[in-house]
């Protein structure tokens, strides 16, 4: 299971971190993501770590703002967004999938388990 949280409304320039814990699965062995979903949209990939840490991946759009990061004691995966901008206004959900090759991290439908997701607003 995979328990989202840190979402809300934010004014355009500042930041928010989003959690995820994961229960029931080895951590190590899982690639952890964010995509996040604007209304009319469709889901879009933000962000990514592979298993063991072995790869990092972000969407161009959030390049140098947002940071992903895992504790492994925790079993949990944040993402840090710094400069918010109105266009980050979406629902975003966390992702795990086991053993994921490189080239398929920022696909969503590897995935096998979903967070539910958890609102972000950034007003202008």
């Amino acid at each position: 299971q995979l328990q989202a949280s840190g979402g809300g409304l934010v004014q355009a320039g500042g930041s928010l971190r989003l959690s995820c814990v994961a229960s029931g699965l080895t951590f190590r062995e899982y690639t952890m993501a964010w995509f996040r979903q604007a209304p009319g949209k469709a889901r879009e990939f933000v962000a990514g770590v592979r298993y063991s840490g072995s790869a990092l991946r972000y969407a161009d759009s959030v390049k140098g703002r947002f940071t992903i990061s895992t504790d492994n004691v925790k079993n949990t995966v944040y993402l840090q967004m710094n400069s918010l901008k109105p266009e980050d206004t979406a629902d975003y959900y966390c992702a795990a999938d086991r053993w994921t090759i490189l080239s398929a991290i920022a696909n969503h439908g590897v995935y096998d388990y979903w967070g539910q997701g958890t609102q972000v607003t950034v007003s202008s």
